[in-house]
């Protein structure tokens, strides 16, 4: 089987992550895999298997006015055309969803079938402008639409025919094992978290949160990047814990920082299937998390293997992380029960549904 995969890019990312490792798996079952972006490949943060054809077509061009936007998603749609045609491919499957509408206008007539998979909460991310009236015009076009919950299911039938949708949760990918301290000094104890620093990962609750529990002068480490990063440091510093506060950038293996923390705590408003919470849990770490409207209590057995919280209750998250950091007994129950996460959505159970799903496409 030739698959196509397409996405925006290959940087830093949940959907990005899944990607790679969708192609990564599917190359080593004898299947032909091309990924493409418009994106170029020296962004690229996910390794891939050599045997996989990377074809980045260096068309991620800012979009200043309506003119330049028509223009650059007309030549989008053109290359990717002509890429489709190039590839031959057996299936082709977007993430994303501007994406996901570029690639159907991009395949109309070629006779290629085609999934496109949401990975963020579609009522609270819409696409923007044009792009939002867009989805529920081309949408039915697509073979199938995957969805990560039953919850965000509910969600698409809003833009989607409920008969070509599918729930397909993210994996939870095997812990890359490292013998190679971090290059940087882990203070201890510490909680930990980790996300893109942007504002509906909440990092500014988590902050606040945290300024009113840490009686015991724990710390508290956040690995990644983003626009967010010094608006974040200048809000630890006004709350007078910049100095148990650490933020350390974006990390490529981040198991051996997880594997020394106490505690790992999610305060996003809003996730898809949140990969990061998945990491931590299957490192043993016992976790909190907001129960947004998606994601988390798809994940987390609440009071079994982890704890969720009320969406974006300050006090709530202080008064749970302040119970866990004083009850070491508590957290390590917790722990023990967190990694059996990994079975519920092993790599081989969410790729066989995918497999599935590429059967029953192909065959039709």
């Amino acid at each position: 089987m030739k698959i196509t995969l397409v996405i925006f890019s290959m940087r830093s990312g949940g959907a990005e992550r899944v990607m790679s490792t969708l192609a990564n798996h599917w190359v080593t079952q004898g299947k032909e895999v091309t990924l493409v972006t418009l994106d170029s490949s020296q962004h690229d943060f996910y390794p891939l298997d050599s045997r996989i054809t990377r074809i980045a077509l260096n068309l991620a061009a800012d979009s200043p006015s309506v003119w330049v936007a028509l223009k650059n998603t007309t030549r989008r749609i053109i290359k990717l055309r002509q890429t489709f045609r190039q590839a031959k491919p057996d299936i082709i499957m977007s993430f994303m969803d501007v994406m996901n509408i570029t690639t159907l206008l991009a395949t109309r007539g070629l006779s290629v079938p085609v999934i496109v998979a949401e990975h963020t909460n579609t009522d609270a991310f819409p696409p923007p402008g044009i792009w939002n009236k867009l989805r529920p015009l081309s949408y039915p076009w697509a073979d199938a639409i995957v969805v990560l919950t039953e919850r965000g299911l509910k969600m698409a039938t809003q833009f989607a025919p409920q008969h070509k949708l599918h729930v397909i949760p993210n994996p939870a990918l095997p812990i890359e094992e490292s013998n190679t301290p971090p290059d940087f000094d882990l203070p201890s104890p510490f909680i930990v978290s980790m996300g893109r620093l942007s504002p509906e990962k909440g990092f500014d609750l988590l902050l606040k949160a945290f300024s009113q529990c840490n009686e015991k002068r724990w710390s508290l480490v956040i690995m990644g990047e983003g626009d967010e990063r010094a608006s974040l440091e200048n809000l630890a510093k006004n709350l007078g814990i910049e100095s148990c506060v650490h933020f350390i950038g974006n990390i490529k293996n981040p198991v051996p920082v997880l594997k020394q923390a106490d505690l790992f705590v999610m305060s996003s408003h809003v996730e898809g299937f949140p990969n990061a919470l998945i990491e931590a849990m299957c490192c043993q770490l016992p976790v909190i998390s907001f129960d947004c409207p998606t994601g988390p209590a798809e994940i987390i057995r609440d009071g079994i293997d982890g704890v969720l919280v009320p969406p974006q209750q300050i006090n709530a998250l202080a008064k749970t992380m302040k119970s866990l950091v004083n009850d070491p007994q508590r957290r390590n129950q917790l722990a023990l029960k967190a990694p059996e996460v990994a079975m519920r959505f092993s790599l081989k159970s969410i790729t066989k549904r995918w497999e599935t799903l590429l059967n029953s496409i192909t065959t039709h």
